[in-house]
């Protein structure tokens, strides 16, 4: 086994402990990626002037899992993704507004970071806030109407949507494998919308000093305490469980990162300083915000106007035939400065 594997392991299974916590039983667990892609993986990164341009298939660079599969309907197909970010991100005083109606970023294989789903309590119109947690899918809801089957996410925590495009909801365990190296150490695995860095849970004790001990990242996130006091009909109640988005609250200085899911300190990439972002094994996973603002080439209806990123659809898929993408955030400060020179495309 190698060390990377090895804490990528000990990282899951962190991982599943904490998601299969507060009450809730264990479902069904991450299908294997045990499959490969149904295409090569077609990606192309580089910079144009003040624009960060990617163009890509979607199709991923490492094993998944066989789909359709039980809990999703779609099969992977390649896609024609041109998405654009700053190349020298600036942030906005409190972070972008507004409902976040666009994928989050992406990966540097050319896959798109999708948080959030269209699968909405008792299966309501998407307007409703209400949005089931994808990675909590694979548990046992803790409240009625069940998702029993979860969402069909494979172990890089990504499944397909109705118009074929394989999207990651979380840690993309095999591509930090592959970028890592098989070592134990801060890892660059994309960009996010508004052009900063995202990074995969490692990331150094003090964000001043680089060759200070690297350790796990932790969210500012907590299950909120409250009742949900819902009418169990457009809303759920009981106790929050983090079957649902709305089910967590921020918590200033609880953990490492701030409510848009980043820090400003030095890395690999960025030896002068920059504001980043990082995947973490606690809610959101990937981050729901964005620091400073999002590239319009990441709407949704730009993307694909039939994509329904986030959701089931298809034959059979839970959110067929509802209004609109899901709600979310967006998000405000990082860098001073743009990159330095030799920062990553």
């Amino acid at each position: 086994m190698t060390p990377v594997r090895s804490l990528i392991t000990i990282l899951l299974g962190s991982l599943a402990a904490n998601l299969v916590g507060a009450e809730t039983a264990k479902g069904p667990a991450l299908n294997p990626a045990d499959a490969q892609p149904p295409a090569q993986n077609k990606v192309t990164i580089t910079v144009k002037g003040e624009k960060r341009i990617i163009e890509s298939n979607g199709i991923p660079d490492h094993k998944v899992s066989k789909f359709p599969n039980r809990g999703n309907p779609n099969a992977i197909s390649e896609q024609k993704y041109h998405l654009e970010v700053p190349a020298n991100p600036k942030p906005l005083e409190g972070g972008a507004t507004g409902r976040m109606m666009s994928a989050w970023g992406v990966a540097l294989n050319g896959v798109v970071f999708d948080p959030g789903t269209a699968e909405v309590y008792n299966d309501g119109d998407r307007s409703n806030p209400w949005h089931y947690e994808a990675l909590m899918s694979n548990t046992e809801m803790g409240t009625t109407p069940r998702i029993k089957t979860g969402l069909g996410l494979d172990q890089n925590h990504g499944h397909v949507q109705p118009n074929g495009a394989y999207h990651y909801h979380g840690l993309p365990t095999l591509l930090v494998e592959r970028l890592s190296g098989g070592e134990k150490k801060m890892t660059h695995v994309g960009w996010a919308a508004d052009g900063f860095p995202v990074y995969a849970i490692l990331a150094p004790t003090d964000p001043a000093d680089p060759k200070s001990p690297l350790k796990v990242m932790k969210s500012s996130y907590r299950l909120k305490t409250a009742e949900r006091g819902g009418d169990g009909k457009e809303s759920p109640t009981g106790k929050p469980d983090g079957s649902f988005s709305l089910d967590y609250e921020y918590v200033a200085g609880l953990g490492d990162l701030d409510e848009f899911g980043g820090r400003t300190g030095l890395t690999p990439e960025f030896p002068k300083g920059t504001y980043y972002y990082v995947l973490t094994e606690d809610y959101p996973f990937i981050p729901r915000k964005f620091k400073g603002t999002p590239d319009p080439s990441f709407s949704k209806r730009n993307m694909d106007p039939h994509s329904n990123l986030g959701g089931q659809g298809g034959p059979g898929g839970k959110g067929k035939g509802k209004k609109g993408p899901p709600p979310g955030g967006f998000g405000g400060p990082p860098p001073d400065g743009p990159p330095p020179e030799g920062a990553p495309k």
